[in-house]
């Protein structure tokens, strides 16, 4: 056999049994990606929930953190009023603080109010949410809390709460008056929140937000992604699943309360696996973060509130 010849049947050869390896290759099912485990929300908890304004559990920020990665919680919150002071030197000591006990600084919750038809005392207020954005930016905060502000018009919060929530408007002046002032109020503040990739959330809780409605037109007015929803699952005192689902596709952060003990102020009996499976239909991944408002010691309610809420955001992600 001429050598070409037998060149051209070994090639041929080769030919045929690399297409029999790729047409037995192409007939075998592709095999499945891994399945991998659904991740549940990140459960962070408030630093308020160790201080809840109680004279004998004043904690400092930083027995919070090493209090919250010792329990097991994944961030902390800072509640603002609770910062021994605003210096750089400080901020930075939390940010490594926190770094130190491996959670992260998730939220930053501060207190301010543009309801009012005084323009110096909305300045103020504008001014004080721009500092507080300024300081989450400078701990690494990604969101931070705001508010509308109440009509001021309940003698205090206790009076407040006796009335759940609900106090007269101030005499001569309507809610469009009081939309009108906050609106324009977070669009001064926005700017400051775009420049720092700090995203607010307006918290459904007195005042204007009393509803879900008026969060939503104040979020909807603004119309800026750097003004979404922080969601309270206790701050709606009358059906809350419905109201929380309407706000729940604008939701940036959730804020989630227990009442072991008794409320403070009140109790609800919120069930946590209904509202896990709600966000989870609306797609929210982020942080749900533990306000604690019982009377308990924080010793023995923080951890049993950290087990009701990574049991009900895990399952719910499965």
């Amino acid at each position: 056999m001429p050598s070409n010849r037998r060149q051209f049947l070994a090639r041929a050869a080769v030919a045929a049994g690399a297409g029999a390896t790729m047409t037995t290759a192409a007939a075998e099912p592709q095999s499945a990606a891994p399945q991998l485990p659904a991740r549940g929300n990140p459960i962070a908890v408030s630093t308020y929930s160790f201080w809840r304004f109680k004279d004998d559990a004043k904690l400092p920020i930083e027995t919070c953190i090493d209090e919250a990665a010792r329990m097991g919680f994944d961030a902390v919150e800072i509640l603002q009023m609770q910062m021994d002071n605003e210096e750089p030197a400080y901020l930075q000591r939390l940010k490594q603080r926190a770094l130190v006990n491996g959670v992260s600084l998730c939220g930053f919750s501060t207190h301010q109010g543009f309801l009012s038809p005084d323009p110096a005392i909305r300045q103020k207020n504008i001014d004080h949410t721009n500092r507080a954005i300024e300081i989450a930016y400078a701990l690494g905060i990604p969101t931070m809390r705001v508010n509308t502000g109440r009509w001021g018009t309940s003698k205090d919060f206790d009076e407040l709460m006796a009335n759940r929530g609900i106090e007269p408007r101030l005499e001569g002046y309507s809610d469009d008056d009081g939309f009108k002032w906050v609106i324009d109020s977070f669009e001064k503040c926005v700017p400051t929140a775009e420049k720092c990739g700090v995203t607010l959330g307006l918290e459904n809780h007195w005042g204007l937000g009393l509803t879900p409605e008026g969060v939503l037109r104040i979020v909807n007015a603004i119309n800026s992604p750097w003004l979404r929803v922080t969601l309270d699952t206790g701050n709606f005192l009358e059906d809350p699943y419905d109201r929380l689902e309407m706000l729940a596709p604008e939701a940036v952060f959730v804020q989630a309360k227990t009442y072991y003990g008794g409320g403070v102020w009140y109790s609800l009996e919120l069930d946590y696996p209904r509202i896990a499976e709600m966000l989870r239909r609306h797609d929210y991944r982020g942080y749900v973060s533990l306000e604690f408002e019982g009377n308990e010691d924080w010793r023995t309610a923080i951890p049993k509130s950290l087990s009701l809420l990574r049991n009900a955001f895990q399952s719910a992600q499965s």
